[in-house]
């Protein structure tokens, strides 16, 4: 019976880089060493394991064998596991922040925001708060490139590598319009008439969304990187459009904009995600942040409610 001999973190990586950049060579590249330096580390870790991980004859490519898939998923573990040890004994290190930088989505309800971010004024009165609010893809943007350390993200985030996240609450999106738009005097308003009409659509720069459009029915499109902007436009009558639920209940009580009962567009649920890089988590106080998230969203679980108005 033969027992495998205890690869260092160092041959986890050679083999990790090879696998994500297709090549010995790019391996090299990517982590600054002679292509000599990487064929010894698979060697060697090779010999420490007593399997081949990759194919020698017949490819140019380096091509995992069966015993060379079966570790990946192991060794990306501890890799990762590593990581995520180092940067938390970081923060521990580093102690409190002197500053924390939060990107929230425009959709997450202010009110609960406030709540939120008063209740952190006064758990850690000498943190200073750096608030970004944006719309879609620049939440993980922001937190990606460092200019966040946090973010309150929708669904957007999702499958995106280096990204952790938790998950936070939701938010109901209704197709409105004004009162004395045509589609506001449709009852009922026949399948496919939200075509017609010009539709509000919010988007960003981010390359999350690049090309991408998201509940867009109709091809008469204006495009808004504001929700305060649209929301104003909508209660003008220039278009119609989908808006956070609790953004517009107040209008919706007063008859400025009505709810659309489109059968082919009836809305839906916005959900959000509390997110930070992998590499990079939170310190005490955004800790402290995204906790307090996730328990304002449990209290505020009608924020995901589609009610009847």
């Amino acid at each position: 019976m033969s027992n495998p001999g205890t690869p260092t973190l160092d041959q986890l990586r050679i083999f990790l880089a090879i696998v994500d950049t297709g090549s010995f060579a790019a391996a090299g590249r990517k982590l600054n060493r002679a292509v000599s330096v990487i064929s010894y580390g698979i060697a060697n870790l090779e010999a420490q394991l007593g399997v081949l991980l990759f194919e020698r004859e017949g490819t140019r490519k380096p091509v995992l064998t069966t015993a060379g898939r079966a570790v990946l998923s192991e060794a990306r573990g501890v890799a990762e596991g590593i990581d995520g040890l180092r940067a938390k004994v970081k923060g521990l290190l580093d102690g409190l922040e002197a500053e924390v930088d939060l990107a929230v989505d425009v959709m997450f309800p202010a009110e609960s925001l406030g709540v939120i971010l008063r209740a952190f004024a006064a758990e850690f009165p000498t943190v200073q708060l750096r608030l970004h609010v944006e719309a879609l893809g620049a939440i993980t943007s922001m937190v990606l490139d460092g200019t966040a350390v946090i973010g309150l993200s929708g669904p957007l985030f999702a499958g995106v590598e280096g990204i952790e996240s938790v998950s936070v609450g939701s938010v109901a999106m209704v197709p409105v319009a004004a009162p004395d738009h045509p589609l506001g005097r449709m009852d009922p308003i026949p399948p496919g008439a939200g075509r017609e009409y010009t539709q509000l659509v919010l988007s960003d720069r981010s390359r999350f969304t690049e090309g991408k459009d998201f509940s867009v029915m109709s091809s008469k499109t204006w495009r808004l990187a504001d929700l305060g902007a649209k929301h104003a436009l909508l209660r003008q009558g220039i278009g119609w459009g989908n808006m956070p639920l609790p953004m517009i209940e107040a209008d919706l009580i007063s008859g400025t904009l009505i709810r659309l009962s489109m059968p082919d567009h009836t809305g839906g649920i916005y959900r959000f995600g509390g997110i930070w890089r992998r590499d990079t988590p939170p310190g005490p106080a955004a800790a402290w942040l995204l906790d307090r998230f996730v328990a304002q969203c449990g209290l505020d679980s009608d924020m995901g409610e589609l009610p009847d108005i």
